[in-house]
């Protein structure tokens, strides 16, 4: 039987965001703004619990075999609409550059079972239920939908995708259409003919020990691009740079936007992300085998990334700034994740089945290690049965931290 003590676990997550954001304490009280909202966005922020919790109730963590690259904090909201790398630049002069959607965030990526990353979608989607508008019965049909997709596009390669479910066909339509201008008019301004991040709720400036650091850790990523996908040099000439405040987990880490001169003009900048890369939160349960990516982690994230995506974004990269590992992306106007909210009952089954499958041909794509038969309908449903469990432990300390983050604002 599982003993959980649900205050504890809220205790130690407080734990694990006090000293995530120890060099940024104003952070603290955005970071449980964001994790109190619902119960998955307290999945999202609570990654290293999550394998705490497994590496404490190690039945948790069994189940079928196959191994390779994870993505290592796999949710609902880890997939999104993106701009990948342009057809021709992959040696096709004829093909058309269209948006892509597929798996987008390999930050905590580690080399595992296949099934925990399968474990911690399934949980994320349980907890989503009342965010669907789905019920226990529902959910749980829907868990099973996707566990089973995610087998069946692991083992048959060969296998096509299931057909694009409507909420990822809207998605990617919607995205399409957007324009540079308006990716730049939504994050920043235009001061004396030149474009600048407008300062606020998602910008600030950089401490200034930072912000001497950027152009040389900036151009430090460029010079590690690849000759043939390299812009010209005036491109990538730094116009502004500022603190950027995202996500939910990552709240803490360093995180800065680059904004260069792209293709000129007010109106043809471009906008970088560098994001600080450390230990992935797996390393409780697999750290020994890890060891190759310490000094470097942000290698390890590209290489994830190019290993489990068939078609990864654009100009990814990696830097050091000061002493920290980042990873460098291009952000593009067609990136967006889906509105769970906002998705039919009529469309939950194929968007389930769907999901399940990227995730299945990705981890064939990153195998290191694959089984000689496929998982079998028992093992399939031992990882639902698994999920129940831990959605329940994080229900219960959801509503634990929701508890204590209610006391601490009195006090």
């Amino acid at each position: 039987m599982l003993a959980v003590d649900p205050l504890a676990l809220a205790r130690r997550q407080l734990t694990i965001d006090r000293a995530k954001t120890a060099r940024f304490p104003e952070l603290l009280d955005r970071k449980l703004e964001r994790m109190t909202a619902s119960p998955l966005a307290f999945l999202r922020g609570a990654a290293p619990l999550f394998y705490e919790v497994l590496a404490a109730h190690p039945s948790l963590a069994e189940g079928p075999r196959g191994k390779g690259w994870l993505t290592g904090d796999l949710h609902l909201e880890n997939f999104g609409a993106y701009r990948p790398l342009p057809l021709f630049l992959s040696g096709d002069k004829h093909a058309h550059d269209e948006v892509a959607f597929d798996l987008n965030d390999f930050d905590d990526a580690v080399i595992g079972p296949w099934r925990i990353d399968v474990l911690r979608l399934t949980t994320s989607l349980i907890l989503a239920g009342r965010e669907l508008g789905a019920g226990g019965m529902r959910v749980l049909d829907l868990a099973h939908r996707l566990v089973r997709a995610h087998a069946s596009a692991a083992f048959r390669r060969e296998t096509k995708l299931p057909k694009e479910p409507p909420p990822v066909t809207r998605l990617v339509d919607q995205v399409a259409e957007r324009t540079r201008k308006e990716l730049l008019d939504g994050r920043t301004t235009v001061v004396k003919g030149k474009r600048r991040f407008v300062r606020g709720a998602r910008y600030a400036d950089l401490p200034k020990a930072l912000a001497k650091k950027v152009n040389g850790a900036f151009a430090k990523y460029a010079r590690g691009l690849d000759d043939e996908f390299r812009p010209e040099p005036d491109a990538l000439e730094v116009l502004d740079a500022a603190w950027r405040v995202a996500g939910t987990g990552s709240l803490g880490g360093v995180r800065v936007a680059v904004l260069v001169r792209g293709k000129g003009g007010p109106d043809g900048a471009w906008v970088f992300d560098m994001k600080e890369q450390g230990e992935p939160s797996a390393n409780v349960l697999f750290g020994a085998g890890q060891k190759k990516w310490r000094e470097s982690p942000a290698e390890r994230v590209v290489t994830a990334y190019r290993s489990c995506v068939e078609r990864p974004a654009w100009l990814l990269g990696t830097t050091t700034l000061g002493e920290l590992s980042m990873f460098v992306r291009r952000l593009s106007p067609q990136e967006d994740k889906l509105e769970l909210a906002k998705t039919k009952d009529a469309d939950l089954d194929g968007l389930a089945s769907y999901l399940g499958a990227l995730v299945g041909r990705a981890h064939a794509r990153g195998a290191t290690k694959r089984p000689k038969k496929a998982w079998t309908e028992g093992e399939k449903d031992g990882i639902v049965d698994r999920a129940i469990s831990v959605a329940g432990m994080h229900e219960a300390t959801y509503l634990a931290l929701c508890k204590l983050t209610a006391q601490r604002r009195k006090q």
